[in-house]
């Protein structure tokens, strides 16, 4: 039995549209909210614990049916309602006729010579996003997207040239995760250490399924992972930056800053016109207060650009005005539409000397996955031969 059913045009009387969709079309609206179900199906992995028990009353079934099918949800990360191999077969199919799981699947995999590992997972309604796997001696890191595309246009950036389709679900971004430390056992015997929110979008404007996906992620019968080892990365919404301390989060901050002055943000970042660098700064001092939680900046040094003394100084100037642990200095990664180029080395050198001679906590980050499209900047869902 399929899922989807469109015999006849869907009509939405409020934005008056009508038409009748393909079953990989259904969830392709831009309206700035996730994915909406227009079938008859339901989200399996939507419902509360609390939900589920209600569920297996009203179907006739005990109680502590409930916490096997949450357990096969969230701690054996079932793809599919048939694999819950210790519920009745009759349950089963009662709960394949109204629910689905819409598992977000590793559709490829490329693998850099420097370990890096970039997936491509297939989403339930036919869209793909990108996830990478970053080990290193001391960290097996997840890079996580949150959104497909993305709205923000920054200019240095590959996702920012592909339009934003929609959000991805709290679940789908668990299905990132899972699927990562997952590849990470199988190819390096460790789980995962860290996620960072660092992929596709702008987590910020996905700020509901975000956190939710990070609860799953710290819950002790989900992964069980420490929010002092996630890193929510942001562009800069200081509304929503003010609303992650007005909600207590408990897990690291990081503003992708990649100019010290507003002119020149404005430039690569036009986010920055309605978010400048002071209001950040008020927003992130704000959520310091309110978390007492980590916070880095990250600078993308840009030849002839942002790279100078004087641009060294001005960032010296923010930093001393944040409550930030870390400067992420990172070298910039090529990509197609963008006319910047990475600075020379000895250009480099003397902006961290500059910047460790005015006592900033700075740490030149070289960019992994770089021979796969995988690195800082890099993801838009294109694909380049791996180098083994």
């Amino acid at each position: 039995m399929s899922r989807f059913s469109f015999a006849k045009p869907l009509k939405f009387g409020f934005f008056d549209l009508e038409f009748t969709p393909s079953p990989l079309e259904f969830g392709i609206f831009e309206f700035g909210i996730s994915t909406p179900y227009l079938c008859t199906m339901k989200n399996l992995r939507d419902c509360t614990l609390e939900e589920l028990e209600k569920m297996m009353l009203e179907k006739g079934e005990p109680k502590f049916r409930a916490k096997q099918v949450y357990e096969w949800i969230w701690t054996k990360f079932a793809a599919d309602i048939k694999d819950m191999s210790n519920l009745p077969k009759a349950l089963r199919e009662k709960l394949e006729a109204e629910y689905f799981i819409p598992k977000a699947k590793i559709h490829h995999s490329q693998f850099s010579s420097d370990g890096t590992i970039k997936n491509r997972l297939q989403l339930h309604d036919g869209y793909f996003v990108e996830s990478v796997l970053i080990p290193t001696e001391k960290r097996m890191t997840a890079c996580v997207s949150s959104q497909v595309g993305c709205s923000l246009a920054c200019t240095f950036c590959a996702t920012g040239y592909l339009p934003r389709k929609r959000n991805l679900d709290f679940d789908e971004i668990v299905d990132e995760v899972t699927s990562l430390n997952e590849q990470a056992m199988k190819h390096s015997g460790r789980h995962l250490t860290n996620i960072v929110f660092m992929g596709m979008g702008e987590p910020l404007l996905n700020y509901r399924n975000v956190l939710k996906a990070i609860e799953r992620i710290t819950a002790p019968d989900g992964l069980g992972m420490s929010p002092k080892r996630i890193t929510v990365s942001t562009a800069g919404i200081t509304k929503m930056i003010k609303q992650l301390g007005d909600d207590k989060v408990r897990f690291k901050l990081a503003l992708s800053l990649h100019a010290a002055n507003d002119a020149k943000r404005n430039e690569i970042m036009p986010i920055n016109e309605s978010n400048n660098i002071q209001s950040l700064i008020e927003a992130l001092n704000y959520f310091y207060n309110a978390t007492g939680n980590e916070i880095t900046f990250e600078y993308i040094l840009f030849k002839n650009f942002n790279d100078s003394i004087k641009d060294a100084d001005e960032l010296v100037k923010i930093y001393r005005q944040v409550p930030a642990d870390l400067v992420n200095i990172i070298e910039y990664n090529p990509i197609e539409n963008a006319k910047f180029q990475k600075p020379d080395d000895d250009k480099v050198e003397l902006f961290m000397a500059y910047l460790a001679s005015k006592r900033v906590n700075a740490r030149l980050r070289v960019s992994r996955g770089k021979d796969i499209d995988a690195a800082c900047g890099q993801l838009a869902n294109v694909d380049r031969p791996a180098t083994t």
